[in-house]
């Protein structure tokens, strides 16, 4: 497992450069429980800017045997046409190793400035292997404090929650992550909540991460 962890973190890497994809952030998180690598790249695919491919993949691996049965993997690539500044739909085709195939559609809502960045996305979605629908949230916030030209202060968290047939619990994660940039080089502590199933099943994580944005 580990190694093909390794192997398609490079590919990832490797895919998202050759797209030279106008924005693109790798983030790896390490700690005693579990580690996490990160990829999400967006760029124009029109002159006008209204059509942007992004695209997100994700492997999470638990270290301690008892709880190897939550590792995942995941991939989405999202078309989405921009409304205006801060509105864009779109479908998507997302594989995870835990629900296999959907396909989606999503709408997404983005507020930012120079220190604070918010996005929204709501997504219904129809599941290959459940062969039925749900309903998924999605919010992101991120908030930077410049202390110099070349260093800056970062609050970062993550928030999912998934819901089978609109009603009935599947998935939700709380990531939230503090640290320091430097040239373009974030580090810091990050702190991960997951709960997995209809009766959720929590697990939290606490360690170091990494982030660089391209």
């Amino acid at each position: 497992m580990k190694k093909i962890i390794i192997i398609s973190s490079f590919l990832i890497i490797g895919f998202t450069s050759y797209l030279q994809a106008q924005f693109t952030q790798l983030e790896l998180f390490s700690g005693f429980d579990k580690t996490d690598f990160t990829s999400y790249s967006s760029y124009f695919i029109n002159k006008s800017k209204t059509l942007s491919v992004n695209t997100l993949a994700f492997f999470q691996k638990f270290e301690n045997e008892e709880t190897q049965g939550f590792d995942e993997t995941g991939i989405q690539p999202t078309l989405f046409w921009s409304l205006n500044k801060h509105i864009a739909i779109g479908p998507s085709l997302y594989y995870n190793s835990f629900a296999g195939y959907s396909e989606r559609l999503s709408a997404k809502f983005t507020l930012e400035n120079s220190r604070i960045v918010l996005v929204i996305i709501s997504t219904i979605a129809h599941s290959e292997q459940k062969d039925g629908s749900y309903a998924e949230v999605f919010a992101q916030f991120q908030y930077n404090l410049p202390i110099n030209n070349n260093i800056s202060l970062w609050l970062n968290g993550q928030f999912l929650t998934v819901w089978d047939k609109f009603k009935t619990h599947s998935r939700s994660f709380q990531q939230l992550r503090l640290g320091t940039s430097f040239n373009g080089h974030q580090l810091g502590i990050g702190l991960d909540f997951d709960q997995y199933g209809p009766n959720p099943i929590g697990k939290s994580s606490f360690g170091l991460y990494y982030r660089k944005i391209l």
